[in-house]
């Protein structure tokens, strides 16, 4: 297995966390000093007979620090996120080799059936099943009935079918004569992990790239 682009991705994002950091906090430092300078300036040159009030000066601290305190957290805040992507990364190498469940209508029949999975937006009463050829035509329909909301799985009876290859599938749901929007799923396997990108991506064996985040189900 590559690791490379794997390890590139994790010494990238931890050099970024870091020239961030110390970005944020070169800002933050920065912003104190001023603040100090002119604060400094303002007592220097304030009226001796009307001096400036102790609880300005105090107001006036408190909210330096206020400013240098978020600037801190927003820091870390990226910090964090940074480490939970380079940690979802190398999690996410534990997939290769394995069977995911994401959106996708692609047919495979395997001893004369083919196993189908679809997310119905919710219940309906009526659902219907239709397997199309690689032209787009309808060799076969089977009625489902009525279904709940949710993931749902159906078994195809390819037996009978004259074409068993390049095949994919819809789902026609309605609700008292409302569609129901339905979702199909398909089984891939995934062979590699992308992390070249912004998103973590999964390279899967018949879909391609697929964001890690449209995965529905593990094995």
């Amino acid at each position: 297995m590559d690791f490379t682009a794997l390890n590139a991705n994790t010494k990238t994002g931890a050099a970024s966390n870091t020239a961030a950091s110390s970005a944020t906090g070169t800002s933050a430092q920065e912003t104190s000093d001023r603040f100090l300078k002119l604060l400094v300036a303002q007592l220097q040159n304030q009226d001796p007979m009307n001096p400036m009030d102790n609880a300005a000066v105090t107001t006036q601290m408190a909210q330096i620090q206020t400013v240098t305190g978020v600037s801190t957290l927003n820091s870390s805040i990226q910090g964090l996120a940074n480490q939970f992507g380079q940690m979802q990364a190398l999690q996410s190498v534990s997939l290769v080799g394995r069977e995911v469940t994401v959106p996708g209508d692609k047919v495979t029949v395997a001893d004369g059936k083919a196993a189908l999975s679809f997310d119905l937006a919710s219940a309906a009463d009526t659902v219907k099943l239709e397997v199309l050829n690689g032209a787009g035509s309808v060799i076969a329909t089977q009625d489902l009935g009525k279904m709940k909301s949710g993931m749902q799985s159906v078994t195809w009876d390819a037996s009978k079918a004259a074409e068993t290859t390049g095949l994919s599938y819809r789902i026609t749901a309605t609700n008292g004569g409302t569609g129901v929007t339905a979702t199909t799923l398909m089984r891939d396997t995934v062979r590699a992990v992308n992390t070249s990108g912004a998103t973590l991506q999964l390279e899967l064996k018949n879909s391609g790239l697929v964001d890690y985040d449209k995965v529905r189900a593990l094995g």
